[in-house]
């Protein structure tokens, strides 16, 4: 990076939080600190919920996938606008109502104190894991860059946001959302509109897109209902429906966003509005990534993303192996050029014959090249047996650093940053208010003053943060970030779905029956996945049809 890129960088992250931390320097009460004392409108909400679920494991992981993978990574977001307007509808107002600090202490209103406790345990484990993996995805860009050990990188990264967080609060985190979100926005549409730029002479967007469609990367819908298969439109719309409405309505980190709002209006056109912006922004974000796709194959591609891998083998004993497959995947990639140029001039003509015969031979030419990655793959793990072999993380990080102008560069990479403090900021902040107001307030002091829970939810701050930080330094052998994150998700999020699901619907069922269903259920949501019974986002229903069901059989037990 240049003089102007790091310039960039920390003028971009200064500005955001310090106008964050100004805004914010009259939080006092334990209400200001963990709720904004409920004082913000719906499109400071709407943004700050938003923001709260871009980190930057969607930055750097989702146009990887969609270099990898295509378009049907989309369909995962499906089910959200649906499950915004359920909890506009039911969870918000009730919320409200109430005046809770946290989704679960309704929980104990409606059941009992072991209901809750277990929920918040389950919320708590989910989410500080989660955190690690966005501490985690940040770090790869300073390990990247400077060559820093990824251990010392996740301590420093993790370690800046927890000092923000205790100092700013929840005010402070949803200022800075402001800005994180249009500074996102600007950055990836330039991003998407340089890599059409960088592409040969008369290639535009339209026969990029076509390019990417012939290659397989265009798969936006896909009809088929196959419970094996991770993204479909079904997957999407049910699974990803009860996983978003498990997210939203009761995930401490994104009920605290929305509990902010000064109204059940206020909130719920907050949340309304992140149900219509969600899905083109993430269709933007992962279509940046083939956009990336079809760059290289007009350019010559890295044998492998992870610059410091490759670079370790050139070093060591397998330096000759990982030239010799750096000398095939060149020969493959100037083949590959040769057959876009083909498939280029036969849809300029119109020819479908050869625009089947260039078809045929580009994927025959992918499946060479996967050959030749699993080649080094191997390498890789035989030089670093501890190495991170999945390079989804990687790619566009390295086509940034490799092709965009500098400047830019820099900008994109405050992006990544920025997404990155506000997702953990808030998380850390989540973690400490369900902490202190569902476990320390509820079983251990019930009497203290606000002074005396305001200095206890700081101290919890800390503690969940070095917590998330410890699991940021195994997160390397989690593969994908943004699929390890939603399979985390997804392995709790329907338990506490159908927890709350029992206890907004099924009146009739009590707490002993909800309590032991939610174990049970939990552990067979954990067996299923270990198993590989399903694709992880019909996770999210079995867990919650569990809990129902198992609880509704419970409760009969409990009458006979």
């Amino acid at each position: 990076m240049s003089t102007l890129d790091w310039s960039i960088l920390v003028l971009t992250l200064l500005g955001v939080m310090l106008y964050g931390v100004v805004r914010s320097r009259k939080s006092q009460s334990m209400d200001d600190y963990l709720l904004a004392g409920r004082s913000l409108p719906w499109y400071h909400v709407g943004l700050s919920v938003m923001a709260t679920q871009a980190s930057a494991v969607t930055f750097l992981s989702a146009p990887g996938q969609g270099f990898s993978d295509g378009m049907r990574f989309v369909q995962f977001y499906f089910g959200l606008p649906l499950a915004m307007v359920v909890l506009s509808v039911t969870f918000v107002p009730i919320f409200h109502k109430l005046k809770i600090f946290t989704a679960y202490e309704y929980l104990e209103t409606r059941f009992d104190a072991r209901v809750r406790t277990l929920t918040a345990g389950l919320f708590l484990l989910q989410r500080g894991l989660s955190t690690g993996l966005s501490i985690y995805a940040p770090a790869i860009i300073l390990s990247t860059i400077l060559g820093w050990n990824i251990y010392w990188t996740n301590l420093i990264m993790g370690g800046i946001v927890l000092i923000y967080t205790v100092f700013g609060g929840t005010k402070a985190i949803s200022y800075t959302h402001l800005q994180q979100m249009a500074i996102v926005t600007f950055a990836m549409v330039l991003a998407g509109y340089l890599t059409v730029k960088l592409l040969p002479d008369g290639v535009g967007f339209v026969d990029a897109l076509h390019v990417a469609g012939k290659a397989g990367r265009m798969n936006l819908i896909d009809l088929k209902f196959d419970p094996n298969s991770r993204y479909n439109i079904w997957s999407g719309l049910i699974g990803g429906f009860f996983l978003q409405l498990s997210y939203f309505g009761t995930d401490q980190s994104q009920v605290g966003r929305y509990l902010t709002g000064e109204s059940i209006g206020q909130s719920r056109l907050g949340l309304l509005m992140n149900g219509l912006l969600k899905v083109p922004m993430q269709f933007l974000i992962v279509l940046v990534g083939v956009l990336v796709f079809v760059f290289y194959q007009y350019n010559p591609s890295p044998t492998f993303f992870n610059k410091q891998e490759t670079d370790k083998l050139k070093e060591g004993p397998y330096a000759r192996a990982y030239q010799l497959a750096e000398i095939k995947h060149q020969n493959l990639t100037s083949q590959r050029q040769r057959v876009v140029a083909d498939m280029q001039a036969a849809l300029q003509r119109k020819d479908d014959a050869a625009q089947e015969a260039a078809t045929t031979s580009l994927r025959e030419t992918d499946e060479a090249l996967k050959t030749v990655k699993d080649d080094v793959v191997k390498l890789i793990k035989e030089n670093n047996p501890a190495a991170d072999t999945n390079d989804v993380n990687y790619v566009f990080l390295r086509f940034v650093l490799d092709y965009l102008p500098h400047g830019l560069i820099g900008l994109l990479i405050a992006v990544i940053f920025s997404a990155s403090m506000g997702s953990i900021a808030a998380a850390y902040s989540s973690l400490a208010s369900t902490t202190v107001v569902d476990v320390y307030k509820r079983l251990y002091n019930h009497d203290g003053d606000d002074a005396h829970y305001l200095t206890v939810s700081r101290w919890a701050t800390i503690g969940w943060g070095v917590f998330c930080i410890v699991v940021a330094q195994f997160a390397n052998q989690f593969g994908s970030m943004i699929e390890a994150v939603n399979i985390l998700g997804s392995l709790f999020y329907g338990v506490i779905l159908g927890v709350f699901v029992v206890a907004f619907y099924v009146k009739s069922i009590g707490g002993a029956a909800t309590f032991w269903a939610a174990i049970i259920a939990e552990i067979l949501v954990i067996l299923s996945w270990h198993f590989e019974l399903t694709a992880f986002l019909w996770l999210n229903v079995i867990g919650c049809l569990l809990v129902v069901g198992i609880a509704w059989v419970l409760q009969r037990l409990i009458r006979a």
